[in-house]
């Protein structure tokens, strides 16, 4: 464990699928506090947002994607910048992945042998390759708190067979990696996390916790879930593997984080949470509500004087109507992929503060039904009256 990096658990709470728990992750750029929910910033940059705004929202960590950086600018030049903090002027931690999910999803374009993955750029077709120990080098240059081991993401459906020997190279990668981070002496300044892997196979989950916990990673991701599967799955999953991991570690899972999605797996122990859900539909005109999603460019919002929600505190919702919102979505003004960015990244900020709030009070459980019985509905009149008494309040007709 990076002698900069410390996992300190607070509080568990039980809950009807396992415990929830808050913590705080001390990394060399900053304390997070956990539960957290990581905005993703593909090429060093959360799309639209720059870093005062991200601070803005409330984002303690966000991500970088090793496979993207490495093909463009390089990591190379990134590390002439002093890394990804230096690079793109961000103060706070930093998680990069290993890049193994693109390039394994990438089923056409790739070639996987037991030493590593020999794959073709999707930007011009240039042959590349991963081995554990070069994309431990390139992490190291990018330099973020939390880099992550080279994993084998299997696709869903799969074989139990598939899995079966995706993750014994998953683990024998593992051990590289860990090999590799060592005797660099990245150690000192990263904290590397192993991923379990197994798809929907209980006994290969357990496999994976069992290998992987006795390597003593400074934490855990969980990959491979969130690909296809059913949410039952997923669910059941989380349910028999969080229990098996090291208690006082945290828990990553990757690539979830639809509003749900956070409450439902905070509850079944995770720690750690990042997607591109939040922005990417920004982009596309849904704002994320305690209703569900707002269609941003439906014409029933051209006339609405109020903001997009009343108790929001974003900058959006504190500045401009959603009328107005409204108009620049459909007039494809750039400032609407910000402000929605803007407001659904503090949506989620929001929502893990109150989760985080609601362990320590004991209160979870009903918080976690109370959330999910209103985000779920369809019935966006709740939303739309909140918006009349905000107006109301406000002397706005």
């Amino acid at each position: 464990m990076g002698s900069g990096f410390r996992f300190e658990l607070e509080k568990e709470l039980a809950t009807p699928y396992g415990s929830a728990r808050v913590g705080q992750v001390s990394t060399p750029h900053g304390v997070i506090q956990t539960p957290v929910f990581m905005p993703v910033g593909t090429q060093a940059s959360v799309k639209s947002l720059s870093p005062d705004e991200l601070r803005g929202v409330g984002a303690q960590i966000i991500l970088g994607n090793t496979y993207h950086l490495y093909l463009r600018p390089g990591s190379d030049l990134v590390a002439e910048f002093g890394g990804l903090h230096g690079f793109m002027g961000w103060d706070r931690p930093i998680l990069t992945d290993s890049g193994g999910f693109q390039v394994f999803s990438m089923a056409q374009n790739r070639k996987i042998d037991d030493e590593g993955v020999t794959f073709k750029s999707h930007l011009d077709g240039s042959t590349h390759r991963f081995t554990p120990e070069m994309v431990m080098r390139v992490e190291e240059q990018l330099g973020a708190d939390i880099i992550m081991v080279l994993d084998e993401c299997t696709p869903h459906p799969s074989s139990h067979e598939y899995n079966q020997k995706a993750l014994a190279r998953t683990h024998a990668w593992a051990e590289r990696c860990l090999r590799a981070h060592i005797e660099a002496g990245a150690s000192a300044k990263q904290a590397l996390f192993g991923i379990v892997q197994g798809s929907i196979y209980p006994d290969l989950r357990r496999e994976s916790a069992h290998v992987l916990g006795g390597l003593e990673f400074p934490g855990y991701g969980i990959g491979g879930l969130s690909v296809g599967e059913p949410k039952e799955d997923m669910h059941r999953i989380l349910e028999e593997t969080t229990p098996l991991l090291p208690t006082h570690k945290p828990r990553y899972l990757m690539g979830v984080g639809s509003p749900e999605d956070l409450v439902e797996c905070v509850a079944r122990g995770i720690d750690m949470f990042d997607c591109v859900l939040p922005t990417r539909v920004a982009r596309n005109g849904a704002l994320l509500t305690r209703d569900g999603r707002l269609a941003i460019k439906s014409s029933r919002y051209a006339h609405e004087k109020g903001p997009v929600e009343p108790d929001c505190d974003c900058y959006a919702c504190t500045h401009f109507s959603l009328g107005y919102m409204h108009h620049l979505f459909r007039a494809e003004e750039l400032l609407a992929y910000r402000l929605n960015s803007i407001h659904n990244l503090r949506f989620m900020s929001r929502v893990m503060a109150e989760i985080r709030q609601a362990i320590l009070d004991d209160t979870f459980n009903d918080y976690r039904v109370e959330f999910l019985a209103r985000y779920k509905t369809s019935d966006r009149q709740a939303g739309v009256k909140q918006r009349e008494l905000w107006m109301a309040a406000h002397g706005r007709k």
